[in-house]
């Protein structure tokens, strides 16, 4: 007798089959869950889209630092930048690289854009990572390309941003907090595809709130709004004064524009209906609701981006199932 367990420890047929089901299964769960979160990597349009981040962000530093050059440094007495010049062509500069290539990366630009993305759900870790590590390449690229082309007795600091010494490093960062909200919500509000009162173009919105956040905030920060727009002239003159500013506050900046956007001023109606009216806060701990499998010749274009397409897709009805799975063969 003592060789036997007792009924409290011995194990049942359904403890071991629950052991061997869990078994098998975690690890499949597991490997499929990351086979899926890095699947569109391997994907052309993938590449595609993280190259076109690359090559907009060197076009726009490029072109956005070029008005920043003091042509008449070497006169006697220079004139100083010209703000509106410096505005317009920042301004001008992303709404034309957002009409080229918002179909092929959605022409993000910006670290801050990239990460008020990827906390609102609307773009995957790893196509986060890749578009951020093609932002910083892109604006190397692109104050390198100004460097070697300008002379250096008008060169100056290359556009770089500092904070102007009159203020603390305080105000600063919440100057560039603020302009970087104003720009990443009119992001949102602009490409909003709940909204049917749009007119106009998106584009020439975007460059508009970066036109206006640079006439504001150029005295104060040099108004940066793009993390990346600071990193590049910072790693080619290697000037690196108050840096984190420029990291820290376009960042919290752009993710609380899009907190409030998506989830405070207009939330997604389905998004609503599925946590208050019923699905995650009934009083069924499992809600009766069918289930949907998506199938691979339901992915049009981005694998990051699942499109349900009705009319094709086989259902499960899971408590049928789970009764089907317990009852005795």
């Amino acid at each position: 007798m003592q060789g036997l367990p007792s009924a409290r420890t011995r194990p049942g047929p359904f403890s071991l089959s629950a052991r061997k089901f869990c078994q098998g299964c975690l690890p499949r769960c597991t490997r499929e869950c990351i086979m899926t979160a890095f699947k569109g990597v391997w994907t052309k349009a993938f590449w595609r889209a993280v190259s076109g981040e690359f090559l907009a962000t060197l076009i726009f530093v490029l072109l956005s630092l070029g008005s920043t050059i003091n042509w008449s440094a070497g006169e006697e007495k220079p004139p100083p930048a010209d703000l509106v010049l410096i505005s317009l062509c920042f301004g001008l500069s992303i709404a034309t690289m957002v009409q080229c290539f918002s179909h092929i990366s959605g022409a993000h630009i910006n670290p801050a854009v990239t990460a008020a993305m990827l906390c609102t759900r609307k773009l995957s870790l790893a196509k986060a990572i890749f578009y951020l590590a093609a932002q910083c390449l892109g604006a190397i690229a692109g104050a390198g390309i100004l460097y070697l082309v300008t002379p250096a007795s008008v060169r100056g600091s290359l556009g770089v941003t500092m904070v102007n010494s009159n203020i603390s490093v305080g105000h600063a960062l919440l100057v560039e907090l603020l302009i970087t909200f104003e720009l990443v919500f009119t992001v949102f509000a602009t490409c909003d595809p709940k909204r049917g009162d749009l007119k106009g173009s998106a584009a020439l919105a975007i460059g508009f709130a970066v036109s206006i956040g640079h006439l504001f905030a150029i005295p104060y920060t040099g108004a940066s709004m793009n993390p990346a727009r600071s990193f590049g002239p910072a790693v080619v003159t290697w000037t690196w004064g108050d840096h984190w500013v420029y990291w820290v506050g376009p960042v919290l900046g752009g993710i609380t524009a899009a907190a409030m956007y998506e989830y405070l001023y207009c939330p997604d109606p389905e998004l609503k209906k599925r946590f208050c009216g019923g699905g995650v806060l009934s009083k069924r701990p499992f809600p009766a609701e069918r289930y949907q499998e998506v199938g691979r010749d339901q992915l049009d274009g981005d694998p990051d981006e699942l499109v349900i397409k009705p009319g094709s897709l086989s259902t499960l009805d899971v408590e049928k199932a789970e009764k089907r799975s317990l009852s005795p063969i």
